[in-house]
């Protein structure tokens, strides 16, 4: 009893000295596992809040966290630039990590995003899954105000939000029959044929500039009117008015699609993809495992390779490893990739794991061979082994200098695409976190 009490004593010693701003809380058991993560606006206040006296037997929180309690060895903290980014940064995580306390954000729906279609007419949407060659800004954390954010917008910019397939070819579109949406002066109504596709267009250039920027102009020009509205005494009119600026503001309340990626969102249709990956590399019996690889370093410290694992083309959070790399010396991308081999696949040699029926290394021939080698050096059957080259998207296979090449609707493509693009952010992420502090440990 007195050594728990010591734990804690050192606990709200160390978190004294946590910020007052926003970030991530790590609640780590033995061995430095993290057993929970947590948001927080202020972390000084909300990580301190858990080891007040009698906090281990408070039940308001749920009986989970009187137990996590009783298992906490120290607590860490992950600073971020905003509370959206917390958000943001919490979800990812505990997506990655399944830390055992944790019992939301575990599945894999994703926050939405504002997207702008790639059409004769691009229509504006929320979604969380987009579609190629869309432009997308996001992810937003509250869908309920960026669907009003888009009732707003759409009355300044008058935007399509429809299903319908507008092409500027289509000579019936004048006998068309616009929506009410037209008639009150909510859109321009292209499905009608009311609007060039040359005006049309420089009105979804308007709405990105808009997005991208500061918004100031427009919404000093709302600040006077609702001033007006509110001076004239019309004070339902201000209201409204006052409800269009923070609808505007909360547009700045987003992540990016670069750093805040969500690969969930860009899945393509795992049957069909599996299909056709196996038709396209020759193999005899049907794809279900297929394990991706990634080697990640910044300037020659910390190299980390990850793997990640897809049963039936959707990923399987709980078969994801990072590794630290330790055997290699500064940058040496192939060295790298022969260690993670060497120490992943013996494992599955010796029975602990499943067998993968396809390995993806992010790389061309040389990662390939790396791969291979390793594979050679264990003494077990190898399964399908392949590459992805980034720049033309190319699948190496060996014993073929030949790489083969998927057109980019491809399913087959996409899946490939989707294990490479996860293992790489997998590995980056983890990196990232190492050089920041020494949270997670393999």
């Amino acid at each position: 009893m007195t050594a728990r009490k010591d734990v804690i004593a050192r606990i709200r010693n160390k978190i004294r000295d946590f910020p007052s701003g926003p970030g991530l809380y790590f609640m780590k058991g033995s061995s430095d596992v993290v057993l929970y993560v947590g948001k927080a606006k202020n972390l000084r206040s909300r990580a301190g809040s858990y080891f007040q006296p009698g906090a281990d037997i408070d039940t308001s929180r749920g009986p989970k966290i009187g137990e996590l309690l009783k298992k906490v060895e120290d607590v860490d903290f992950l600073e971020t630039e905003s509370e959206i980014d917390a958000i943001l940064q919490e979800a990812r995580l505990i997506k990655d990590i399944h830390p055992t306390y944790n019992s939301q954000l575990t599945d894999d729906k994703t926050f939405p995003y504002l997207e702008i279609t790639k059409e004769d007419y691009p229509a504006v949407y929320i979604t969380r899954n987009p579609k190629d060659g869309s432009k997308l800004f996001g992810p937003f954390t509250a869908v309920s105000e960026l669907r009003w954010a888009i009732v707003v917008l759409q009355k300044i910019f008058r935007f399509r939000t429809c299903k319908l397939e507008i092409q500027q070819a289509d000579p019936k579109r004048q006998y068309f029959r616009p929506c009410i949406l037209h008639s009150i002066k909510q859109c321009t109504a292209p499905c009608a044929d009311r609007i060039s596709k040359a005006d049309y267009g420089q009105s979804i250039k308007d709405l990105m500039k808009f997005l991208n920027s500061k918004r100031t102009a427009i919404l000093r020009e709302l600040a006077k009117e609702m001033q007006d509205a509110s001076a004239n005494l019309e004070f339902e009119k201000a209201a409204g008015l006052r409800d269009r600026i923070r609808l505007i503001e909360k547009l700045a309340e987003r992540g990016s699609v670069e750093d805040n990626v969500q690969p969930e969102a860009f899945a393509s249709d795992p049957a069909d993809a599996l299909i056709e990956l196996q038709k396209v590399l020759g193999m005899d019996e049907p794809i279900r495992i297929i394990e991706g690889i990634d080697i990640a370093h910044i300037q020659g410290t910390d190299t980390v390779g990850s793997l990640v694992k897809f049963i039936d083309g959707k990923p399987f959070k709980a078969g994801y490893r990072r590794f630290k790399i330790n055997t290699v010396k500064g940058v040496d991308d192939f060295a790298s990739i022969y260690e993670v081999v060497s120490r992943r696949y013996k494992h599955a040699a010796d029975g602990e794991e499943l067998w993968p029926d396809l390995v993806l290394i992010d790389g061309g021939l040389g990662q390939l061979s790396a791969a291979r080698d390793a594979f050679k050096k264990i003494q077990w059957p190898m399964p399908k082994l392949i590459s992805l080259a980034k720049r033309e998207e190319e699948i190496f296979t060996l014993g073929s200098s030949e790489p083969i090449r998927l057109k980019a609707t491809s399913p087959a493509r996409k899946l490939l695409q989707y294990v490479r693009d996860e293992s790489h952010r997998f590995a980056q992420h983890y990196h990232h976190l190492l050089q920041k502090k020494r949270l997670l440990n393999e």
